[in-house]
């Protein structure tokens, strides 16, 4: 019996070079995407670190007014810079603003993240009877 070799139609030359290519084309776009899910991921982390820390810094005034001496009335504030009141805090322009009507207490910060063309805040609603 004499050996078989098997040949490929004449016309079918770098079709394995073509099917390569195509799957590295597939390969790259798969790279792309997961590439784009992390930056999302990235910012989606960022604006909560954002939101986590504006919480905290006005959780941490309505427990000022809370433990403080004073009558509520005698904290009111305006657009006041938190950077040097909370270095810890990494708000990029964070202002908080405290206002009291009665026994009401309204603490508002915000902040605009760089790159941001808005501002973004927090609301905080305490009820401090002295």
């Amino acid at each position: 019996m004499g050996m078989r070799t098997s040949r490929r139609p004449r016309g079918a030359k770098g079709i394995i070079l073509l099917e390569v290519l195509i799957s590295v084309l597939v390969l790259a776009f798969g790279v792309l995407g997961i590439i784009g899910l992390q930056a999302a991921a990235i910012q989606h982390t960022t604006t909560a670190k954002y939101r986590t820390d504006a919480s905290f810094i006005a959780n941490a005034r309505i427990g000022e007014i809370w433990a403080g001496p004073n009558a509520p009335g005698t904290f009111g504030e305006a657009d006041t810079d938190v950077s040097a009141a909370f270095p810890g805090a990494s708000l990029p322009n964070g202002k908080r603003t405290t206002t009291i009507a009665g026994e009401r207490v309204t603490v508002r910060v915000t902040w605009q993240a760089p790159g941001a063309d808005r501002v973004s805040n927090v609301v905080v609603v305490a009820h401090v009877a002295k």
